[in-house]
């Protein structure tokens, strides 16, 4: 097991423990090492979300989204920290961003679950 698999088991251990601080810290400096690291930079995100820390989620979930514009999972929580904050108009643009990006046919959940909310959002 290389020591960024140690890392990240460890970061994984402190959030399982309800230590989202030390998890946040744990996971920084992980991506000191490897900005990059997919399983890093989305426990971070997730330990921002749950802390409800939406602007800094919102951040690393768009840097994530850059990275594959087509997850539906991505835009969810991405979606999810905007509307957290109160930017529905950024999170209705969200929503036609992954349209205009998403396959039809591997996102077709996702694709649902955002046509329920438009009908949610446009009911009078």
């Amino acid at each position: 097991m290389s020591d960024i698999e140690e890392k990240l088991q460890h970061a994984r251990a402190l959030l399982e423990a309800d230590s989202g601080e030390a998890a946040r810290i744990a996971l920084l400096e992980i991506l000191k090492i490897e900005p990059n690291n997919p399983a890093a930079l989305l426990m971070l995100a997730g330990a921002y979300f749950y802390a409800q820390m939406y602007a800094e989620a919102e951040m690393v979930y768009e840097r994530l989204v850059l990275a594959e514009p087509g997850s539906g999972m991505l835009s969810i929580a991405l979606f999810n920290s905007l509307w957290k904050q109160g930017r529905l108009e950024d999170a209705a643009d969200e929503i036609r961003r992954f349209i205009s990006a998403a396959d039809p046919v591997e996102e077709r959940e996702t694709l649902e679950r955002y046509a329920e909310i438009i009908k949610t959002i446009a009911a009078p």
